[in-house]
């Protein structure tokens, strides 16, 4: 891309994205090279006749040869927006979801009732954190909420800790590796919680074989694959929920669009519900449970 003007180099990006196909060629090359010069697409439209230093070009066509080879966009950019503040992430850590902003919401609501119902400041976990995406959001939220983040990999635990550094809430989430509550054997005293949320792994084996590329080559593997059935991370948490709650408590999950039923009958075969709601997404599909204990 040496000595290109802006707009030479995005028509040559989106014939190469187009080629690959990927989605709005035009759009994502515009987006990779206003990543790349730190900038937005309204300038660079309106600096098309400008030279693209060889630097630069050097740094967008890399840029443009990753995203042909379906790696996401948020892995390039080493980063991803969530509930409007922007989290640090790589190919350690799942990219966060707009579909699991529905936790948040769910988690605010049900946070102010639980403030009525206890003297003390409510607890909160966030199990399987990845990004720290749930876990730093409910912090900035919740200033007065204690808060406990889990994850039974490193790697990911590392990430959550440059997000929560990032928002200044480090020193108000306790991080622990782990499997789930398995991470909180580590402890000298056991917490006892008043708010659960979580999104574990939810897809079965015969969804892993048909993820497209983009997820399949370059999301970890394990923030996707639930076992079987896709429902080991639930078995998991509801065979130790009864250990750490103080009732009132409330378990938030976000569940696989078809997996409605066999959550359910999970959450009332431990005998600890008192009561089971779903929050519904965008698309109509039942996507959190909220379970009362």
């Amino acid at each position: 891309m040496k000595d290109r003007t802006i707009k030479e180099a995005l028509q040559r990006a989106s014939f190469c994205l187009q080629k690959a196909c990927i989605d709005q060629p035009r759009k994502e090359a515009e987006y990779l090279l206003a990543l790349i010069m730190k900038t937005d697409r309204l300038k660079l439209f309106l600096s098309q006749d400008e030279i693209l230093t060889p630097e630069l070009g050097s740094f967008f066509q890399d840029a443009v040869e990753r995203r042909c080879r379906q790696e996401p966009f948020a892995y390039i950019a080493g980063e991803k927006y969530f509930y409007g503040k922007r989290f640090i992430i790589n190919r350690d850590v799942l990219i966060p979801r707009p579909e699991t902003e529905l936790i948040v919401d769910c988690a605010l609501e049900w946070h102010a009732w639980l403030k009525t119902r206890h003297d003390q400041p409510i607890e909160c976990a966030d199990l399987g954190t990845g990004s720290g995406a749930l876990a730093v959001t409910l912090a900035l939220l919740l200033p007065d909420s204690l808060l406990w983040a889990s994850d039974i990999s490193g790697a990911s635990l590392k990430v959550a800790r440059l997000n929560a550094i990032e928002h200044a809430v480090a020193n108000r989430i306790h991080f622990l590796q782990g499997d789930y509550f398995d991470a909180f054997d580590c402890t000298e005293l056991k917490p006892r919680l008043h708010l659960i949320v979580s999104n574990p792994p939810y897809l079965g084996e015969k969804e892993l074989e048909t993820l497209p590329r983009g997820v399949k080559d370059y999301e970890p593997a394990g923030a996707l694959d639930g076992g079987y059935d896709g429902l080991d991370g639930y078995r998991a948490i509801l065979s130790r929920i009864g250990e750490f709650v103080e009732g009132p408590a409330v378990l938030l999950m976000e569940v696989g669009s078809t997996q409605k039923e066999e959550i359910e009958t999970l959450c009332f075969n431990t005998g600890l519900f008192k009561s089971l709601k779903w929050r519904i997404d965008l698309n109509g599909w039942p996507r959190v449970i909220e379970g009362l204990i």
